[in-house]
C-alpha cells in the first residue's frame, strides 16, 4: 500500500480533525467542496460494502484519487467475510491507491445494515470482532483504523471490544458515543470516549454532536481525546474545520453570514449535479443537505418549511432570496449552534439513513 503521509498538523500537538464517513455524502464532490471551505486533517470515504461479489467501483476510486484537498484519505470498509475482506485489501494494494489507511465500519445503525451482521451489527459478537480485526491487521501493510459505537443496545461488550482494539494494534479509533439502537436520537455519552482515550495506546477521535468550536473544545476538555470527527455538523456548517483550526492556533475565528450560506447552497447545488438526475430528483437530493443547513437560518423554521416544498431550482432560489438575502438578512451572522427546537427529518438525512 503506497502509504500517504499524515499532515504536519497531526505532529504539532494540535487536536486532530476528521471528516466522518457518511453514506451518500462523503463522496468526491463533497470532499472537493470541503477543500474549498476548509478541509479537516483527515478524510474518510463513505463505506465500501465488502461481500462475495464486490469490487472497488470508479466513484470510490475517484474520491480517493481526485479530491484535491491535499489531505490524507482513509477508505472505509464494511463487511464480515474474512476472505472477502482480505481480497479487498489486496485489491487496494494492487491498484496502488494513495490511501492513508483502511478503516473498518463497526457503527452503522441502519437496520438493513446491522441485520446482515455488519457495521453496528458486529458489536453484538466480540468473538467475530476478534476474527475480523485479526484478519484485517494481518492483511493491511499500513494504517488500520476502526470506527465504532459503544455497543449494540447496551455497553456490556464495550471494554472487551476495547481490549480487542488494543490486541490487534489498531492505529486509531473513532468512537461515536451512542449505541447502535440509539441511532442519533439520544444524548451522546462522552464518558465512554474518555474511558477509551484513557485505556488505549492509539489515538481516539470523539464523534457525535460536535456542533461548533465551543462544543468541540468542551469535548476535548471533557474526554482528553486526540481530536474530533465531525459529520452532520459540517453539512450545516462547512466552515467548521477551518474554524477549529483557527481556534486551536489562537487566531480570529471566521464567522459566516447568511450571504455566505447562500453562496454555499449554490456550491452544493453545483456539487450535487449529476447527469442521471432530472431537475426534480436533484432538488429532492439537495433537501437532504438543506435539512441540516436550515437548522441555522431562522428560529421559526420557515426556511425549512418553504425549502421542503420546492420543486425546481427557481423555487429554491426564491426561498433562499427571501430567507437569506432580503430585508437586511444577508449580513446577519450564521448561528454557531443549530437553533434549538428545529430538527432535520430523519428520513432526509441520507438515502440509506446511515452514518451521519
Amino acid at each position: 500500500m503506497p502509504l500517504t503521509p499524515l499532515p504536519d498538523a497531526l505532529i504539532s500537538g494540535q487536536p486532530w480533525t476528521a471528516l466522518a464517513p457518511m453514506q451518500d455524502v462523503t463522496n468526491l464532490p463533497f470532499m472537493q467542496l470541503l477543500g474549498k471551505y476548509g478541509a479537516p486533517d483527515l478524510l474518510f470515504t463513505e463505506f465500501f460494502r465488502v461481500h462475495g461479489h464486490s469490487a472497488l467501483d470508479q466513484p470510490m476510486i475517484d474520491s480517493i484519487c481526485q479530491h484535491g484537498t491535499g489531505r490524507p484519505v482513509f477508505i472505509q470498509l464494511i463487511g464480515e467475510s474474512l476472505p472477502d475482506l482480505e481480497r479487498t485489501v489486496a485489491e487496494i494494494d494492487a491498484r496502488k491507491l494513495p490511501v492513508a489507511g483502511i478503516d473498518l465500519n463497526m457503527g452503522c445503525p441502519a437496520p438493513k445494515v446491522y441485520k446482515k451482521n455488519v457495521g453496528g451489527g458486529l458489536l453484538r459478537e466480540p468473538a467475530k470482532i476478534d476474527q475480523v480485526l485479526g484478519c484485517l491487521r494481518n492483511a493491511i501493510d499500513g494504517r488500520f483504523t476502526v470506527k465504532m459505537r459503544i455497543g449494540f443496545d447496551g455497553d456490556e461488550h464495550f471494554d472487551a471490544i476495547l481490549d480487542l482494539v488494543e490486541k490487534h494494534d489498531v492505529d486509531l479509533l473513532s468512537l461515536h458515543a451512542r449505541t447502535v439502537k440509539e441511532a442519533y436520537r439520544s444524548e451522546v455519552h462522552y464518558e465512554y470516549i474518555k474511558r477509551a482515550a484513557e485505556r488505549l495506546p492509539c489515538p481516539v477521535l470523539a464523534n457525535g454532536n460536535i456542533t461548533s468550536v465551543a462544543k468541540g473544545q468542551w469535548t476535548l476538555d471533557e474526554t482528553h481525546c486526540a481530536g474530533l470527527m465531525i459529520g452532520r455538523s459540517c453539512i450545516r456548517n462547512p466552515w467548521i474545520f477551518r474554524q477549529l483550526r483557527e481556534h486551536f492556533a489562537g487566531q480570529p475565528v471566521f464567522r459566516p453570514t447568511l450571504a455566505d450560506v447562500r453562496d454555499y447552497i449554490d456550491d452544493l447545488f453545483e456539487a450535487t449535479t449529476h447527469g442521471k438526475r432530472d431537475a426534480l430528483s436533484h432538488i429532492n437530493y439537495m433537501k437532504k443537505f438543506l435539512n441540516f443547513v436550515g437548522l441555522g437560518v431562522d428560529t421559526d423554521g420557515q426556511f425549512l418549511h418553504d425549502m421542503r416544498r420546492t420543486k425546481s431550482k427557481a423555487d429554491l432560489d426564491a426561498v433562499c432570496q427571501r430567507h437569506l438575502i432580503e430585508h437586511g438578512r444577508a449580513q446577519q451572522l450564521f448561528p454557531e449552534e443549530p437553533i434549538k427546537g428545529l430538527i432535520a427529518r430523519p428520513n432526509c438525512e441520507t438515502p440509506q439513513g446511515c452514518q451521519l
